[in-house]
This record gives C-alpha cells, sequence and structure tokens, in this order.
C-alpha cells in the first residue's frame, strides 16, 4: 500500500492492515524460530483450547516514531514480563523475553512505513497473542501453542484524545472474579465487559467504571484502563486482585514521584471520588485520559471533575512527560526506552 495517502492525524483506534506478521509455535516442549507471514489468516483446529476453554492471552504496546526519526519501544520488557505472567495463570507456555523481543522487532521493523510520523498524534500499536492450538475436549491446557505478533497504525484509544471524557459506573456487572483472572491480560476478562461497556456507551459515557466484584464498595477498574486519583500531592490508584498490572500505571507513580508526589496503591471507597481534585484513566491504549464526569447508572447520582472542561494540572504534567519520554522529547531518566533503528 502507498502509505502517503495515509490521514495520519484521523486514525481511529482500530485495525489497519499492514503487510507482515510474525509467527513461533510451542511444539514437543519448547519454542520454534519465528516465522515471517503475509498472510492476516491461519488454520485452527475446531477442537482447539482457545476456542473451547480460553486459552488466549495479548499484550499490547506501541512503537513511536522520533522528530529525530528513531523508532522507540517504551518498557517493552514489562510487556514481556506480563505476558509470562498470564501465560502462568491459564497454564501456558511462556515465551522467552528473546523471542518476545525478537517478534516484536521484526513486526515494527518490517512494517516501518506503517509507523506514522512524528506529530500527528498516531503510533504504532503491536499486538503480541497466544493461543493453545491442541484440540482438546476435555477440560485441560493445550499441549501446543502459537505466538503471533502483527501491528497497525492506530489514533487516540478514547475519541476525545486528551480531554476530560466521561466515564459510568457500572453495577449490574462484573469483567472478574477477586482471585479470578482478572490479574491476566487475557481475552475472557474483555469479555464479560461488553455488557457494561454497551450500557455505558447508551449512558453517553466512553467507558464503564467497574467496582470490586465482591462487595461493589470500592472502584475496581474503568473498562480496558486502570483508575487513577489525585489529592494533597498524592497520586492514589486501587489495590485490588482482580485488575490488570498496567505498565502505564506503574510508570506514570514513579513519575509522580520523580515529581515530588507521594503514592498510594490501596483500596478506594466510592464514597471517597469527590474528594479527587483530579481524576484519570490509564494504560497503553488510552496512555492518560482525563475524566471530567462519573455517572452512576443505578443511582443517577453524578460526579463532576475538570471545571473549567480542561485535564487538570498534574494530569497534564503527567502526561506530557509520559508521552515526551515515550517519542524523545523528554530526558529517559530510568531508561525505559529502546530503540530499534540505530
Amino acid at each position: 500500500m502507498d502509505t502517503t495517502e495515509i490521514k495520519w492525524s484521523e486514525l481511529p483506534f482500530g485495525y489497519f492492515k499492514t503487510d507482515y506478521n510474525i509467527r513461533a509455535y510451542y511444539k514437543n516442549e519448547q519454542w520454534t524460530p519465528i516465522e515471517v507471514s503475509d498472510s492476516e489468516y491461519f488454520p485452527i483446529h475446531i477442537a482447539a483450547t482457545t476456542l473451547h476453554y480460553g486459552q488466549e492471552i495479548f499484550e499490547g504496546l506501541k512503537a513511536y516514531r522520533g522528530k529525530d526519526g528513531k523508532i522507540r519501544l517504551f518498557r517493552w520488557d514489562e510487556n514481556a514480563k506480563r505476558f509470562r505472567y498470564s501465560a502462568e495463570g491459564l497454564l501456558m507456555a511462556q515465551v522467552p523475553e528473546e523471542l518476545f523481543f525478537q517478534a516484536i522487532k521484526e513486526a515494527v521493523l518490517r512494517n516501518e512505513k506503517y509507523l506514522p510520523p512524528y506529530g500527528t498524534g498516531a503510533t504504532l500499536y503491536i499486538r503480541p497473542l497466544e493461543i493453545g492450538i491442541s484440540p482438546e475436549i476435555g477440560v485441560k491446557p493445550s499441549k501446543d501453542y502459537m505466538f503471533v505478533v502483527f501491528v497497525t497504525p492506530v489514533g487516540p484509544y478514547f475519541k476525545t484524545g486528551f480531554k476530560p471524557t466521561k466515564i459510568a459506573i457500572e453495577r449490574d456487572s462484573d469483567r472478574a472474579a477477586p482471585l479470578g483472572t482478572g490479574t491476566f491480560k487475557c481475552g475472557g476478562n474483555y469479555a464479560a465487559s461488553l455488557r457494561g461497556t454497551l450500557r455505558a456507551a447508551k449512558s453517553g459515557a466512553g467507558s464503564p467504571m467497574y467496582l470490586d466484584p465482591k462487595e461493589k464498595k470500592y472502584i475496581d477498574e474503568i473498562g480496558a484502563a486502570n483508575f487513577f486519583g489525585i489529592k494533597n500531592n498524592t497520586y492514589v490508584t486501587p489495590e485490588s486482585t482482580s485488575i490488570l498490572r498496567s505498565v502505564t500505571n506503574k510508570s506514570l507513580q514513579q513519575l509522580a514521584k520523580d515529581m515530588g508526589m507521594k503514592v498510594e496503591i490501596r483500596p478506594i471507597p466510592l464514597e471517597e471520588l469527590p474528594t479527587f481534585e483530579e481524576v484519570g484513566a490509564c494504560g497503553t491504549a488510552a496512555v492518560i485520559t482525563p475524566i471530567g464526569e462519573i455517572i452512576d447508572m443505578s443511582t443517577g447520582e453524578n460526579y463532576h471533575f475538570c471545571p473549567d472542561g480542561k485535564p487538570g494540572p498534574i494530569t497534564t504534567k503527567l502526561y506530557e512527560t509520559l508521552t515526551g519520554i515515550q517519542f524523545g522529547d523528554v530526558e529517559d531518566p530510568h531508561n525505559w526506552i529502546t530503540i530499534l533503528n540505530d
């Protein structure tokens, strides 16, 4: 494809076909060398464990083109670590760090023409995934696995971009159980969140806010992103056994400390919500999305933030610092960046 025809700044957060994807297979208790494919499809057995018993995990990270033309990855090793953690949780073969990086690098460089130009607000989203491919009818883990990495250029996850969005509190469904799969990045969690996502959309909100699945008293997670709140020079984010370990959230905690702020990881009662000066959602896809309004779909209660319609000053500084590091515009004091085309 002639990429000069792509309107980079108008890209949605959606799938856009690129030229190549990378694959490897786990057979006889070892991983095969990577393969390069130009097909968007692969054959799969009708009894594969991924189809029947949900043995599927994935990751999300991005490649960034800097003003200097260099291609940057942000903390890919943390994604590799979480990928292995998810595999362990679903009793799947773990992808070694070296294979994870090799596949990502190959996928990005072979599709370099789809890496959005600096300053367009778009990035190259990287999706590693692993599925169980052995045929099983009994409930048991697969023996064989397939590891795939594909990439696609994307715009902002939330349509509002870095502007305050509306969130809806979801009480009628849970995305994960307290000791279930919530801390693993697997497809089942996202399937479970679709009902809440649809209800939130009907309320005019960009995403649902889930409360803890046990007591419905504490803030848990915002759809596909983590929650954070700012007050009294403190960055506060939920502690829970049912939410995803966000690499972005972990990075923001460090940046908050760098700014001289305190960081608290603890249960956050819903009643505490009005006391926050700023609130937001964070994740690889969303980066940071400031929250301007939260509605409770069950009680009708509303919580308002961003009174002037603009993101708060601390949220803004965190966002600018994080994205500045990712694009190479801000110093990287923690060595989070890996350059692929040196």
